[in-house]
């Protein structure tokens, strides 16, 4: 979700954006997630509709660090866990006592959750990248070139060289939006972060596929 902003700030940004060519755009990408090697944040995440509606709101943290590893909380409403260290992935639903475990290949890392944590030239080889400057936002979209992702279109804004928010689109129409709040970048983040044990008593699921 994009903060809303005062009039005067609006008008501000009101200049028609600037879109670059595809090849520039990654380019650009790539020196704006190069010397990312950790980050940490808030969020503030919202799901919606092809209309716009509102369908569901969830807020937790996250932290990364390169090479993949991950860890996503959700706090609100319900509590969710995804959690990579570098070789598999775990979706942990403490309500309902379960966890899926799969193996950290390309695949998983096409989700949005993940996608950070993977490497620069991976991220920019398999997307088409187009950038727009807009006030102080820089918004890059990345649409997919291979048809096996979760999503049709991916948007990164950044607010000078912090990632502010992600907006996933899938072949529905269907939005997530995620906005990042006291952000976090190339602090240092304990290992033991991704570590996950599962708890005694859950049921674990093997994703093969």
């Amino acid at each position: 979700m994009t903060v809303k902003k005062t009039l005067a700030a609006l008008a501000m940004a009101i200049a028609v954006p600037v879109t670059a060519l595809a090849s520039e755009g990654a380019e650009r990408l790539t020196r704006m997630l190069e010397p990312l090697q950790t980050y940490e944040a808030s969020f503030a995440q919202q799901i919606l509709d092809g209309s716009g509606q509102r369908l569901q709101e969830a807020s937790g943290r996250m932290w990364l660090s390169r090479p993949g590893k991950f860890r996503w909380e959700v706090d609100a409403p319900y509590q969710q866990e995804v959690i990579s260290d570098g070789e598999e992935v775990y979706l942990y639903d403490p309500d309902l006592e379960q966890v899926t475990v799969q193996a950290l290949d390309q695949r998983v890392t096409h989700t949005p959750a993940l996608l950070l944590s993977g490497s620069v030239g991976e991220l920019t080889g398999s997307y088409e990248v187009t950038r727009q400057q807009q006030g102080s936002n820089e918004t890059f979209t990345l649409v997919p070139k291979s048809p096996d992702t979760l999503f049709e279109e991916l948007e990164m804004t950044f607010r000078g060289n912090e990632l502010r928010g992600l907006q996933m689109t899938d072949s529905t129409g269907q939005r997530t939006a995620i906005e990042f709040r006291d952000v976090s970048m190339n602090a240092s983040i304990d290992e033991s972060r991704f570590a996950f044990e599962i708890p005694d008593g859950t049921d674990v699921i093997r994703d093969t596929h």
